[in-house]
């Protein structure tokens, strides 16, 4: 693993509140969230973003993408529906250098967002 903030969550390092941890993932609840629910879910191997995920990542990305339908319905808002979103770079909206996608949901989303 590198020395990033997400990296060190993974390690337990920095605290957070985990939302569920595997051999693979870390799901905790984002520190500044953007609606009710709002999840971070990062690989425990270090990939700086989407664009630098190879071919051996790819079991990794699919179990984000699982990770995030666990989480909605582990936190009440499959029903009636939330978002996933994965940022890439600066202007989209990416602040950590780590993988990750966000889980939001527990209120109508507006589209498009930001």
């Amino acid at each position: 693993m590198s020395d990033c903030i997400f990296c060190k969550i993974a390690r337990h390092e920095i605290p957070a509140r985990v939302l569920f941890e595997n051999d693979d993932l870390f799901a905790f609840h984002d520190i500044n969230p953007q609606a009710p629910v709002h999840i971070v879910i990062i690989p425990k191997v270090h990939v700086e973003n989407v664009l630098s995920a190879s071919d051996e990542h790819t079991g990794i990305l699919g179990k984000l993408l699982r990770a995030a339908a666990g989480a909605a319905t582990q936190t009440g808002i499959a029903e009636t529906g939330f978002r996933v979103v994965l940022n890439n770079g600066v202007d989209g909206g990416q602040s950590v250098d780590h993988l990750h996608v966000h889980v939001l949901g527990g209120r109508k989303l507006a589209w498009p967002p930001g």
